[in-house]
């Protein structure tokens, strides 16, 4: 007799946590999965595999994902009983994951409609049972969807529905489930989720409980998040060569350092601080020029960086990429990395005399402070931006900036401030002062450099952490507390981001070709 080749025959299944090169999949499996609900977003999924990746889970079969759980962890004891899918979710970004909270959260589970009968739903359940053991968690909640009930609701109250289910006199596969896998009912939320009109916006919130569950001393509720910030308000003034540039840019960073910052903050364009000794009278060709001192700049600056233990929002600077000049706002890390972001709407004036092109990515930075962004002056002006990068998690946007008279430097401070109290998050404007009397386009400068936090109870009364002086060079240092930030979004005064209306409107950030 022959030997058969077993592998022909074979169609393997692997449990495994999802990769960004799963994400497109991801997405068709929800569609086909839930047809006429709103499926993730891409930045949503990448969102989830960066803050929380052992918490996203697939099931693949002979190649092709079959099944996913998403899942993040929490403090559950900080939400509202009546909390809705959005609440818990933080909009999709899961950027309320908080590795200290005593509780999984479920937020996903799907299986291909093709392979449900292959217990591929208890798989990822009992993955999830393995992930809450393994991190010594409390618990396992759920916020299930009741897709029957529209069949009884003109009879039966949501309470009602359920109890029959309980007692095995209505079928609703989603409950059903649950129960056999060891959840228990805790309450019924109203409008948990809205895209779910089979269950009428109900949902039933279950909890398993891991027995195995050790209470940790180590386990403690932040009191506190100081986040330190450096903002160096700069004199513009004619200097003699590249060194004594980096002379004045490491002095501050070192007064930043000494300090015990966290991030140091320098202004927009302060680069063009070297055009003083570059013989160059038209300002287009003196732009060329200035590109040429890129890597010496992005070189000093990821050594102070490091050498300093400080993160540095190196101001921004123009830089050619394929015959194009941008402006570029680079992010040094203390750990040596390097992240940038170009600025994405141009003045006129920037197009009339330089010829600066737009970027076209809207970025959010991960840092050992939290997530950050950076908003080049003109950006602040744009209050869609600075939702975006609110909702993808930013708690501080930086925003160097380069004014020449008094009321261009107001549109950026008072939009700045507005963006804090709308967006209840932290901005810092950082710039230029003095003159470069030799230098065409770049010959006056005003500023008053400053720290905004949001308007209530909890942050200063007029929404200032610290300001400068008008108009000379100086250092302003403020702290930023990232734990009342937190509390503030959840529970203030008034929270807005948890207010939105997004029955009524909603801002969408389009796909770009970067």
């Amino acid at each position: 007799m022959s030997d058969i080749d077993l592998t022909k025959f074979e169609k393997k299944l692997v449990l495994r946590e999802i990769q960004k090169a799963d994400i497109e999949d991801i997405i068709a499996l929800q569609k086909n999965c839930f047809p006429n609900m709103k499926p993730w977003e891409k930045q949503q999924l990448e969102s989830h595999i960066n803050i929380f990746p052992q918490g996203q889970i697939c099931i693949e079969y002979d190649g092709e994902i079959i099944g996913s759980a998403s899942s993040l962890v929490i403090n559950f004891d900080e939400y509202d009983d009546q909390h809705t899918w959005e609440e818990i979710t933080d909009g999709g970004y899961i950027t309320n994951h908080d590795p200290e909270g005593y509780n999984l959260y479920g937020i996903e589970v799907m299986v291909h409609p093709k392979f449900r009968n292959m217990k591929i739903g208890r798989r990822l359940y009992e993955a999830r049972k393995e992930i809450a053991q393994r991190l010594n968690l409390k618990s396992i909640i759920i916020g299930g969807r009741i897709p029957n009930y529209h069949k009884h609701a003109q009879e039966l109250t949501p309470e009602e529905y359920v109890k029959e289910v309980v007692n095995h006199n209505i079928y609703d596969p989603i409950i059903t489930f649950q129960r056999r896998n060891g959840f228990i009912l805790k309450r019924i939320n109203k409008k948990y989720l809205p895209e779910d009109k089979a269950s009428l916006q109900y949902a039933t919130l279950m909890e398993w409980y891991n027995i195995d569950y050790q209470p940790s001393s180590k386990r403690h509720f932040k009191t506190a998040f100081p986040v330190r910030i450096s903002v160096i308000q700069y004199m513009m003034k004619a200097i003699s060569s590249f060194q004594e540039f980096a002379n004045q840019c490491e002095y501050f960073v070192d007064v930043a350092s000494n300090y015990k910052s966290d991030f140091v903050v320098f202004p927009e364009i302060f680069t063009t601080q070297l055009l003083s000794f570059l013989d160059e009278k038209t300002p287009s060709r003196a732009i060329r020029r200035l590109t040429d001192f890129t890597e010496d700049y992005i070189k000093i600056f990821t050594e102070f960086a490091v050498k300093y233990n400080v993160n540095i929002v190196g101001g921004s600077h123009f830089v050619e990429e394929k015959d194009k000049i941008y402006n570029i706002a680079y992010l040094f890390r203390r750990d040596g990395t390097i992240e940038k972001q170009y600025k994405l709407h141009i003045t006129p004036n920037e197009k009339k005399w330089w010829g600066i092109s737009e970027g076209n990515e809207i970025r959010v930075f991960d840092t050992d402070c939290g997530k950050v962004a950076i908003l080049i002056c003109y950006d602040i002006e744009f209050p869609e931006v600075s939702r975006i990068v609110a909702e993808k998690g930013a708690n501080i946007i930086f925003t160097p900036f380069c004014t020449d008279e008094r009321q261009g430097y107001l549109r950026v401070r008072y939009c700045a401030q507005a963006r804090a109290i709308e967006n209840q998050i932290y901005t810092v404007i950082a710039g230029t002062v003095g003159n470069l009397t030799q230098v065409e386009n770049m010959d006056v400068q005003y500023a008053q450099s400053a720290i905004f936090t949001p308007s209530d109870f909890s942050f200063p009364r007029d929404g200032i952490m610290g300001e400068c002086s008008p108009n000379i060079e100086m250092v302003v240092v403020g702290d930023l507390d990232l734990e009342i930030l937190r509390r503030s979004r959840r529970a203030g005064t008034v929270t807005l981001l948890k207010n939105r209306r997004k029955d009524l409107y909603d801002i969408v950030e389009k796909p770009t070709n970067c």
